[in-house]
């Protein structure tokens, strides 16, 4: 791609935000130089990270950890394919990942490990001088909260929350039409994760989906430690991808901060009913006497400074097709998304070029109109990228921000707030719905903050 023009016009290089420190560029990265990765854990998200990072001539994968031999494997058959080096393994154990943060060849690492470890290793690569691409999830603390940014503080080592879903096309054109005003005033704002995980929860690997009705030990990729969460914790546990989209529309951290929360969940049905109806579990099969903690379906509501309410709903254990449920609601208009960014399944209303109809209007004409600049630049270099293209503008960024020693788009302030929502959502609906107060990350430094996600020079 034309990377200087993206260098000249996308404002995912941070307009307005703080430079990183010349501390993390001891490498002396520059425009013209290659930034060389070290990819912590190669399972599935991180297969589709290295994917993207493997297209591009300025990257090169110099290392990976990951204890799993498999998607290890799997991982440096994509490098021989793409005609790449070998990496340097790191596979000896859970914390093998440390001997790869001591190379002094490697600028800066992707974190696709599982939620529980995100912290460790974000943390430990920061201290050890690596810039960071931590991939989402809750934090398992609010404690871990204000860890990422002590060390942040402390080391001067930026770290890049990879919220692919905020550079979705229909949720980057809605934002090019909140920031032209269409939408009026935002007042009300509506996302979440509901996304039937079933297949994902229960996997054991010898089909592509559906596979089995196995977790922990027994189970596959996800399967193996993403469903213990479903059985130890009841809150919001997947936040970023409802919550990231509508922080950015609504300024948070940078002119706006979210305040208190309050979560409540159902019952837990969904998990015991899908095991004991499945052709390989049933009744009398062991993980049916399981009893699941996670709610099926877990609604927070949250209060922002500027007076705007956020609704998040957590639904991903019941049968369902998959939606990150957005609302944008204004003094003018509204928008709502019931697919997968498909814009044929979104609808819209806007009172004033409506002519105060009262009736909805497909969403796709409306989107393709106000498609943002970035994406009409680079739809075709997103083409062939994971998640609808998504992957590769939150790569891109990454790389490119590091490149130029630019300020993260996502940063340690945004992951910190967004990963909180996990642990005060549980604390909320084990305290019957009792409202939690989030805490500043900034310090107050929101209030000077400008947005500076996705901005362009002609808008």
């Amino acid at each position: 791609m034309h990377r200087r023009h993206f260098l000249q016009t996308s404002a995912v290089l941070g307009l307005g935000g703080l430079l990183m420190p010349a501390a993390a560029h001891a490498t002396g990265i520059g425009r013209d130089k290659r930034v060389r990765i070290g990819m912590i854990a190669t399972g599935f998200r991180g297969q589709a990270h290295l994917d993207e990072l493997l297209k591009r001539a300025d990257v090169d994968i110099v290392a990976m950890a990951d204890p799993d031999s498999r998607m290890m494997a799997d991982a440096q058959q994509m490098l021989s394919k793409a005609g790449r080096p070998v990496a340097a393994e790191y596979a000896n154990g859970d914390y093998a990942y440390r001997e790869l943060l001591q190379r002094n060849d490697v600028d800066a690492v992707i974190v696709s490990s599982p939620w529980e470890w995100h912290l460790r290793h974000g943390v430990d690569a920061m201290r050890a001088g690596k810039i960071v691409g931590m991939e989402v999830c809750g934090a398992m603390s609010l404690g871990d909260c204000w860890e990422y940014v002590r060390t942040y503080e402390e080391t001067g080592v930026p770290i890049m929350m990879l919220e692919n879903v905020c550079y979705r096309r229909d949720v980057m054109a809605v934002l090019n039409m909140v920031r032209q005003g269409m939408f009026g005033e935002l007042v009300h704002a509506q996302g979440g994760y509901e996304h039937d995980l079933r297949g994902v929860l229960f996997n054991d690997g010898k089909t592509a989906y559906n596979s089995g009705v196995e977790f922990g030990n027994k189970g596959y990729s996800e399967a193996k430690w993403r469903t213990n969460h479903y059985v130890n914790r009841n809150g919001e546990l997947y936040p970023t991808h409802g919550l990231g989209p509508v922080a950015v529309m609504l300024d948070i951290n940078r002119g706006n901060r979210l305040m208190r929360l309050s979560s409540f969940s159902s019952k837990a049905r969904g998990l015991h009913d899908y095991i004991v109806h499945h052709e390989k579990g049933g009744e009398s099969h062991p993980n049916a006497a399981v009893t699941f903690k996670q709610g099926d379906v877990v609604t927070t509501q949250i209060q922002c400074a500027n007076g705007e309410t956020i609704l998040l709903t957590h639904d991903t254990s019941l049968q369902r097709p998959y939606n990150l449920g957005f609302r944008v609601q204004g003094t003018r208009g509204l928008w709502q998304d019931f697919g997968w960014g498909d814009p044929d399944q979104g609808f819209i209303y806007l009172e004033n070029e409506m002519k105060h109809s009262h009736r909805w209007d497909n969403s796709k004409t409306w989107l393709e109109q106000y498609d943002h600049p970035l994406w009409k630049r680079y739809a075709k270099d997103a083409e062939s990228s994971g998640h609808g293209g998504m992957d590769f503008f939150v790569d891109n960024a990454f790389i490119e921000c590091i490149k130029n020693n630019q300020s993260f788009p996502l940063d340690v302030y945004d992951l910190a707030t967004w990963y909180a929502i996990t642990p005060l959502s549980e604390a909320s609906i084990a305290n019957n719905g009792a409202v939690q107060e989030i805490p500043d990350f900034t310090k107050g430094a929101w209030m000077q903050r400008k947005p500076i996600f996705a901005l362009d020079d002609e808008h």
